[in-house]
């Protein structure tokens, strides 16, 4: 199974349906060996998330948490045309900057058509550094259009572990996310594998994932996040972090 060192979809008490503090989430990575989280709270669009004034005052955080290193970070919500629920200036002071579809947030788009035009246009904007699960059973897009919008844009695509959780109605599906990890190595797009935790426990955790990828489908070298330093150097290349500081 993939190893990672950075888990780039974690979600704190403050997303609404999340149940652990910051320090908590950097304890839990700590304690497995992650040497990197991005908080990716959810934007103000959803029921209970975050206020726009709390991705505003992220700076305070310090660069380092029980030995993690925190990028500052968002899952932002995409709305129907493509645009993000979250004025561009919050952005702007943070490293890190995720977004995917998510019902009862405004979004009113059905078609595959439609849900394909408004990730891509997600996907064109220079802020956007990942796009979350994708594959979404309630949201079905054109993977081939979707992969090359990502190589193109310099986007990362994610495989999430919480879509396959095995309960009555996941979003995941195991073929669709094997053919998408298929078309991104063909393609060599950046690929991450996520937790997607919203609980302490589950932070890291890609035990979901298992029979996705458990039997060589990809390897560390094809995720960006088996490696910190990539993710870094990622996130340099898009002026996200300093590292020469």
């Amino acid at each position: 199974m993939i190893k990672i060192e950075a888990d780039l979809h974690v979600h704190s008490m403050f997303s609404g349906h999340a149940y652990s503090t910051i320090d908590e989430l950097a304890e839990e990575a700590n304690n497995k060996g992650l040497k990197m989280i991005a908080l990716t709270d959810h934007g103000p669009a959803l029921p209970g998330g975050t206020h726009f004034n709390y991705f505003n005052n992220l700076k305070v955080l310090p660069e380092k948490i029980k030995g993690v290193r925190i990028l500052r970070g968002i899952e932002a919500n995409i709305l129907n045309d493509g645009s993000l629920d979250l004025a561009e200036r919050y952005f702007r002071d943070l490293n890190f900057v995720a977004c995917g579809i998510h019902m009862n947030t405004g979004y009113t788009n059905t078609s595959v058509r439609e849900h394909t035009r408004a990730t891509i246009n997600a996907i064109k904007n220079p802020l956007v550094d990942m796009v979350t699960h994708p594959i979404n059973l309630s949201n079905m897009i054109d993977l081939e259009e979707i992969v090359q919008a990502a190589k193109e844009y310099d986007v990362i695509l994610e495989i999430n572990a919480s879509s396959h959780k095995k309960i009555e109605r996941s979003r995941g599906d195991k073929k669709l996310s094997r053919k998408l990890i298929k078309l991104a190595l063909k393609n060599d797009n950046l690929l991450a594998l996520n937790s997607d935790a919203h609980y302490r426990n589950l932070v890291g955790d890609l035990s979901n994932l298992e029979p996705v990828v458990g039997d060589g489908l990809i390897t560390n070298d094809n995720i960006i996040n088996s490696s910190m330093d990539r993710v870094l150097e990622f996130l340099e290349k898009k002026n996200k972090v300093n590292l020469s500081n």
